[in-house]
């Protein structure tokens, strides 16, 4: 093939932007080349650095820095506001493109099987983070008028959401949370926030370092009840075995054997308790029913019969992310994933010509960020594998600017890298007069607006 080999890769999030690099260096991109487009659904690229992660965390969304560096690269464009597959279908796709890479990661909440779930005060933690995060498409309200929370899980989405529903509003000011989610947060009447897990200590997955910031504000009092520090045989292997396990473990340790302060809001972190039913009074949430849980000796927990009600007036289900079906693939209803072999999307037991996915579409929403990096990099072999023995399928119009034009053709309203850039500097100028940062920009027609699509 005379030609560079054309990829397009559907999810412009962390997942997507590795396969991307990971095409461009191999041995392929010298000759004879490789050409890359990347299609998003939002005006903006980055997926879940935007939109997923705690406006708090500058740290984590440092590594835009790292990604930027890989689309400043000429051999990709980025198309954004292009939906899948509602702008654009497998189908199409496969007639522009050698190999399509899916990336579309996990965005909804996974499903928590208790009664009174649908209750009004019961909400998914996705919903609240995309709120916080300046999504273009979820309200711009949010009802904060509970003054005593739950937030049910023990991972990291967990933290963020009890984190932010515990800091005032003006801790959180210097970040770059549009206005709508300051003047929102002002009204938060939250004052106790229960953190619940049905495991112990050493089974949290909680980072060291995300835990350990709950700490550092100075309205958040943490607080954990020494009753909840229990190790069995199992626990004690699982900290033996994993740093960051044991990490976490004596963070806790020392918090339960400390003195409670005086900091107005209380942040309190339970271990086995186990959610059985979310309570409500014509039809909002009133409390939560929880079963308290003992270590079984593997580490895993098992039920002793007996039962707390807890009086609480909102419940944030952080219990995972779910990945939404995508038209024209396999997919796997219990685990939220496409079924694939080392990233190549298999049906009928036959891998489907040409098709791949990497990230939290693969393998399900766990693991950091930077383990994506590995999925993309075992992706990426297995479709240069499969295009070195001729697998691929020949597409009808791999010229680049066949796509543009038929973007155009269909009226599609796209932003570009250089939008991106625009779009940047917008946010960058919103921020100046307050000295912050950036102020995001959350309307989908401003952003569509400040990218010049």
């Amino acid at each position: 093939m005379s030609r560079p080999l054309r990829v397009a890769i559907v999810g412009a999030g962390p997942a997507g932007i590795y396969a991307a690099d990971a095409l461009l260096k191999s041995e392929v991109a010298a000759e004879p080349g490789v050409s890359v487009d990347l299609f998003e659904r939002m005006p903006a690229p980055f997926g879940l650095i935007r939109y997923g992660v705690a406006p708090d965390h500058p740290r984590i969304k440092g590594i835009i820095t790292a990604l930027h560096q890989v689309l400043d690269k000429p051999q990709i464009r980025l198309f954004g506001n292009v939906d899948y597959p509602n702008d654009i279908t497998l189908d199409d796709l496969r007639a522009f493109y050698d190999a399509v890479v899916f990336s579309t990661g996990a965005t909804a909440d996974r499903a928590l099987p208790v009664p009174g779930v649908d209750l009004d005060g019961s909400y998914g933690a996705a919903d609240f983070v995309s709120w916080y995060d300046g999504h273009p498409d979820v309200p711009r309200t949010w009802p904060l008028t509970a003054d005593k929370v739950a937030v049910l899980g023990v991972g990291n989405v967990a933290l963020d959401v009890a984190r932010v529903l515990a800091k005032t509003a003006d801790e959180l000011l210097p970040t770059e949370i549009p206005a709508n989610v300051y003047d929102g947060l002002k009204l938060n009447q939250a004052k106790e926030i229960h953190v619940f897990g049905r495991r112990g200590p050493a089974q949290a997955k909680f980072s060291p370092m995300e835990l350990r910031e709950l700490d550092h504000s100075p309205s958040i009092e943490v607080i954990v009840d020494p009753e909840d520090i229990d190790y069995d045989e199992g626990s004690i292997a699982t900290r033996r075995g994993n740093k960051q396990a044991d990490m976490v473990a004596k963070t806790l340790e020392n918090w339960a054997i400390r003195d409670v302060g005086d900091r107005p809001h209380k942040l309190f972190l339970h271990f086995f308790e186990s959610p059985v039913e979310i309570l409500g009074e014509d039809g909002k949430v009133v409390g939560l029913r929880t079963e308290r849980t003992a270590l079984d000796g593997t580490g895993n927990v098992k039920g002793t019969g007996e039962f707390k009600d807890w009086d609480l007036g909102a419940v944030y289900r952080a219990v995972g992310y779910l990945s939404d079906a995508l038209p024209k693939l396999p997919w796997d209803e219990a685990t939220g994933t496409v079924p694939d072999e080392g990233g190549r999307v298999i049906e009928n037991g036959e891998h489907l010509q040409s098709t791949y996915v990497t990230g939290w579409i693969r393998r399900g929403p766990i693991g950091l960020i930077g383990h994506t990096k590995g999925d993309a990099n075992e992706t990426v072999s297995n479709l240069l594998d499969d295009h070195a023995n001729g697998r691929l399928h020949t597409p009808s119009s791999p010229a680049p600017e066949a796509v543009e034009a038929f973007l155009a053709e269909r009226q599609v309203r796209y932003t570009t890298w250089d939008g991106w850039y625009r779009l940047d500097s917008a946010e960058k100028a919103l921020g100046e007069p307050q000295g912050r940062e950036r102020v995001k920009i959350v309307e989908r027609e401003d952003m569509l607006r400040a990218s010049g699509a």
